[in-house]
């Protein structure tokens, strides 16, 4: 079993930055690869990037260029750097942790991007 737990969600001006941080416990060895995703109210759980054992990243189109997912093996963390931030970024972001066959979830954390 992986436990998740993701902060630095909070309030951010348009055109600011947030860093939000996943730190993973438990059986994390069978962990494949871990990513961002967000639900706005109403909306579906999207992803937003992911990045890969081998530390290959991929990321939604509507955040290239000014999203950054990075991770820390000693501290067993995944970051996302959230760069110039828009309204649509608003959301509560939830990190998922990739084993075979199943994702393990945190509660989320909310970002609020006031238009």
């Amino acid at each position: 079993q992986v436990q998740v737990v993701e902060s630095g969600g909070g309030l951010a001006q348009p055109g600011g930055s947030l860093t939000l941080s996943c730190v993973v416990s438990g059986n994390i060895h069978g962990i494949v690869s871990m990513a961002w995703y967000r639900q706005a109210p109403g909306s579906r759980r999207d992803v937003v990037a992911v990045i890969a054992g081998n530390g290959i990243t991929n990321y939604a189109n509507s955040v290239k260029g000014r999203f950054t997912i990075s991770r820390d093996s000693a501290k067993n963390t995944v970051y996302l750097q959230m760069n110039r931030l828009k309204p649509e970024d608003a959301a509560d972001y939830y990190c998922g942790a990739g084993s075979s066959g199943s994702v393990s979830w945190g509660q989320g954390t909310q970002v609020t991007v006031p238009s």
